[in-house]
């Protein structure tokens, strides 16, 4: 029996790039990389923001062969004279980088034979160091929150609880809303873990199990006993945690930084880096790509070095 049209056919192939390829095929297939890659979503966003105007710039169907560091060079100016448009040493810094990690992602699989954005010079942009809790303060933080767990009248473990998570793992908000009872594995009390658990494919490289101390299974016990939450270990919102959070750090006496979700992350953080674990080790810990992780680690030296 003859096939029909189209019947067992082979699948459409995206044609391989080459340095002649245009450049905004280029551009389509640094984003099926990104995906691949599990860039962040933010990330993939900005980037392919960044060399919308790039195509826009250079004309979408330059060859790549003919792009040249000059062109590069030329880019920052034309978007601030011909499109009018000011943005800060971030934005310019970031701009800098998408062409470095685009042309160097291009050099590297062998499409073009050289890279013209390698030359270009890094804008750094500096932004503000975050605050972190003092080693004194983080103690009478969680000395604060157990007194709170062990109230005679009116025990909460809550606050106990979520600030034990957040100083031995420094998982984000998000993360941190979205954990279910069964993402914390009591199964052998004295090595209790964390699973941080991502359902999107292109997330899964942020998937981790992280170690905890013996001291969170009783109290996630007491806190399972007291709020029986159904799935969501913490079954509310993320906002309320925030105020769980800062009214903790009132409590407590903290008073030159708010205490939150980001300030203990990177407390946990710096705690992690100054205790000697292996800066791969830390970036896999706080669920970072080896991007992210650049302007962090830079961070982390300088508050470590305090």
């Amino acid at each position: 029996m003859s096939a029909q049209p189209g019947e067992n056919a082979a699948p459409t192939l995206t044609p391989p790039l080459r340095a002649s390829s245009a450049l905004i095929d280029a551009v389509d297939a640094f984003r099926e990389y990104m995906l691949r890659k599990g860039f962040s979503e933010n990330t993939i966003k900005a980037f392919q923001n960044d060399l919308k105007f790039l195509t826009d710039y250079l004309g979408r169907d330059t060859k790549l062969y003919h792009i040249t560091t000059q062109n590069l060079d030329e880019f920052l100016p034309w978007l601030a004279e011909e499109r009018q448009m000011d943005f800060s040493a971030k934005t310019q810094a970031r701009r800098i980088t998408t062409m470095k990690v685009f042309f160097g992602w291009l050099h590297g699989v062998g499409v073009i034979g050289s890279d013209p954005a390698e030359p270009l010079v890094q804008i750094q942009a500096r932004t503000p160091l975050p605050k972190i809790l003092r080693d004194g303060d983080v103690r009478t933080l969680l000395l604060k929150a157990q007194d709170i767990s062990r109230d005679r009248q009116n025990p909460d473990a809550r606050p106990y609880l979520l600030v034990s998570l957040l100083l031995q793992t420094g998982i984000k908000k998000a993360e941190c809303a979205r954990l279910l009872i069964d993402d914390i594995d009591i199964a052998q009390p004295s090595s209790p873990v964390l699973l941080v658990r991502y359902r999107e494919e292109r997330y899964a490289h942020k998937n981790r199990a992280l170690g905890l101390t013996a001291t969170i299974t009783p109290a996630l016990q007491q806190y399972l006993a007291q709020y029986r939450p159904k799935d969501l270990l913490f079954d509310c919102t993320p906002r309320n945690l925030e105020y769980v959070l800062e009214e903790l750090g009132e409590l407590a006496g903290i008073r030159y930084v708010q205490v939150g979700f980001e300030t203990l992350r990177w407390t946990c953080a710096v705690r992690d880096f100054r205790n000697g674990m292996p800066e791969d080790q830390l970036r896999q810990k706080l669920g970072l790509s080896k991007i992210s992780w650049r302007e962090t680690s830079e961070k982390l030296h300088l508050l470590a070095g305090r």
